[in-house]
């Protein structure tokens, strides 16, 4: 699989998972725990959760998925804004790794702009890193001003946005300075969450017709698009082992410059500047 490098030199595969709204309910972490392992089976050995996701209850799910693989996987967490002073950074962080069962996250990011100085919560994440809590951070939800305060203020990896075909408000202008700083974009929702916006996009006539041409489904194409961009890592979730392979045989998909052409057609890029799109 395609591979991208942070900052620090980590590399890490394009397509990794998601586990927003895993370890919500009892009856489903089986599931959740499966569909993980088997996309670590896979290769997709980046996996993305949060202290929010489930009230913690997503890093208890994933810490049981990579019990004994530890050393397999690329570890992402994030941090509530109102915790995101210097203690409160150090405390969360160490109920994260209670949770994940590990010693130290690979990527710590703080989830969204908050109350808190950036100077203040990097203090935070330099302290853990320093205490080998964590390797490296970085921050999600920030537009292009934000990440240009956020690289004054720390050594960030990443920004985690909302990225997809009906989303694309980043490629105006914070994606191209991400490339510039040889950062790379995380996308959350690549194939999108909400009913009426993922129907917008996979019910699509001219995400149909590409799909048809390869042999595969809507969603296969929306995702290798995402996976096409460079310097993008896609994290969906899946909980269904069908749905896992699908994600993963996405990444294996070539579009040509006449399916990307037809994708702008079908979902055209922004010509102006746009508020950042969030979850």
């Amino acid at each position: 699989m395609k591979t991208v490098n942070f900052p620090s030199g980590a590399s890490v595969p394009v397509l990794g998972q998601g586990t927003w709204n895993m370890g919500e309910e009892a009856a489903r972490k089986r599931d959740e725990v499966r569909a993980l392992q088997l996309g670590l089976d896979l290769g997709m050995t980046l996996i993305d959760t949060a202290e929010m996701y489930g009230d913690g209850g997503a890093e208890e799910v994933v810490g049981e998925a990579i019990a004994g693989r530890r050393d397999e996987v690329y570890l992402v967490s994030k941090v509530y804004p109102h915790n995101a002073n210097l203690e409160g950074t150090q405390a969360a962080c160490e109920r994260s790794l209670r949770r994940l069962k590990v010693d130290c996250i690979d990527l710590y990011l703080l989830h969204w702009p908050g109350c808190f100085s950036l100077d203040e919560t990097f203090d935070g994440f330099e302290t853990l890193k320093k205490a080998g809590k964590i390797k490296n951070y970085g921050v999600s939800n920030f537009d292009l001003e934000g990440m240009q305060d956020a690289v004054d203020c720390g050594a960030v990896a990443t920004d985690q946005v909302l990225y997809n075909l009906i989303k694309r408000g980043i490629e105006f202008d914070l994606l191209p300075w991400c490339r510039q700083q040889g950062m790379p974009v995380m996308a959350y929702s690549p194939l999108e969450s909400s009913g009426r916006e993922q129907a917008a996009l996979l019910d699509n006539p001219g995400l149909h017709a590409v799909a048809q041409a390869h042999g595969v489904t809507p969603a296969q194409i929306a995702l290798a698009w995402v996976l096409h961009q460079d310097g993008v890592i896609a994290i969906p979730k899946a909980t269904d082992l069908v749905h896992v392979r699908a994600n993963r045989a996405a990444a294996d998909i070539t579009l040509s410059p006449q399916d990307l052409a037809a994708l702008d057609q079908a979902f055209p890029p922004p010509r102006r500047r746009r508020a950042l799109d969030m979850r």
